[in-house]
């Protein structure tokens, strides 16, 4: 098979199949001790003080001023939380995190990326696949439930949600499940598949959507964001851009009649309106993701991005508006 005949193979899987991604490479990190859910809540956007154990949410660290760092998913244990945040970015996260732990907190940060694997069952057939091995019980629960059971002989913490829009499921087990899911009826996709799937959601990553230059208003992440509760790393340039719309650029998909770069400017009648961030080639051209500005307008404009033509569109992880913020998933399709 060619690379395109096996990316439109995994493609279909995720469609109309069931499929495994392999996430290990993305951290896993257990906040523990008796301050662990007021500290979590105090150092990221959702609500974390009220969850209770087999819950779970995405939630978004920020610099001082509201600057994008990470998004996470937090899943609520017993006596912890772990946190499984995006690769590359374990070290940067638990430095952030240890610096807001002060003398008489009790919190204890542990990294257990080496110490666990991560996989993600993507597709219409991944409830029937969790049932075959087992794992009945989480289906049909709310986003970031999880459970643990017993998987291919191993204690396999099973949750709500594929880490896209796509239905599914995110397992975290002490030992390596690729063989056995693929064994129970997955096809493995690659990090093509997956990064091809991802922008065209228009889910946000680090070094790409989510960097110091952008907040995650404009991320398109409000419904990872509480607006009702107190104060949070952020929590003051949050509130003063949600007060007074002051939203200046905002995440959006385009879709181009060919390739373009990364990083080229997005222009209408020659006046810079953005910039992508994310591009990927699909066999009608390519779909890219780009901060857009807001009085520019959103979803129909025309663009071009340098010999590109293209239409702005909008894509179901995004979110724009308090209603629905702070909800346990992304926007549905």
């Amino acid at each position: 098979m060619t690379q395109d005949q096996t990316l439109n193979a995994e493609l279909e899987a995720i469609t109309s199949g069931v499929a495994v991604y392999d996430r290990s490479a993305w951290g896993r990190i257990e906040v523990s001790d008796a301050d662990r859910l007021s500290f979590l809540h105090n150092q990221s956007t959702n609500d974390l003080k009220l969850r209770k154990p087999g819950e779970g949410c995405d939630t978004v660290f920020l610099t001082s001023t509201a600057r994008t760092i990470d998004l996470a998913t937090a899943y609520m244990l017993d006596e912890s939380v772990l946190l499984m945040v995006s690769p590359g970015m374990t070290q940067k996260i638990m430095s952030f995190l240890d610096r807001y732990i002060f003398f008489a907190d009790k919190v204890k940060l542990t990294d257990r990326t080496d110490q666990t694997f991560a996989f993600s069952l993507l597709g219409p057939q991944s409830h029937a696949l969790l049932e075959k091995l087992g794992a009945a019980e989480i289906i049909g629960q709310p986003y970031g439930t999880h459970r643990v059971f017993t998987i291919a002989g191993q204690e396999v913490r099973v949750a709500v949600g594929s880490g896209l829009v796509t239905e599914g499921y995110t397992l975290i087990a002490p030992a390596d499940l690729h063989s056995a899911l693929v064994e129970a009826g997955a096809i493995a996709i690659s990090d093509r598949a997956w990064n091809y799937l991802r922008i065209q959601q228009g889910r946000p990553m680090p070094g790409h959507e989510l960097t110091d230059d952008y907040n995650p208003l404009e991320a398109g992440l409000w419904h990872t964001i509480s607006f009702n509760k107190g104060c949070y790393i952020g929590q003051e340039t949050i509130a003063r851009l949600d007060t007074y719309n002051g939203v200046k650029q905002q995440l959006w998909g385009v879709q181009l009649d060919h390739l373009a770069e990364v990083g080229t400017t997005v222009t209408v009648e020659d006046t810079k309106v953005g910039t992508l961030t994310s591009v990927v080639e699909t066999q009608s051209g390519a779909i890219a993701l780009a901060y857009i500005r807001t009085k520019a307008g959103g979803a129909g404009l025309e663009v071009k991005a340098g010999e590109s033509h293209g239409e702005v569109v909008d894509l179901p992880y995004l979110s724009r508006s308090v209603q629905g913020s702070a909800s346990q998933e992304p926007l549905q399709a």
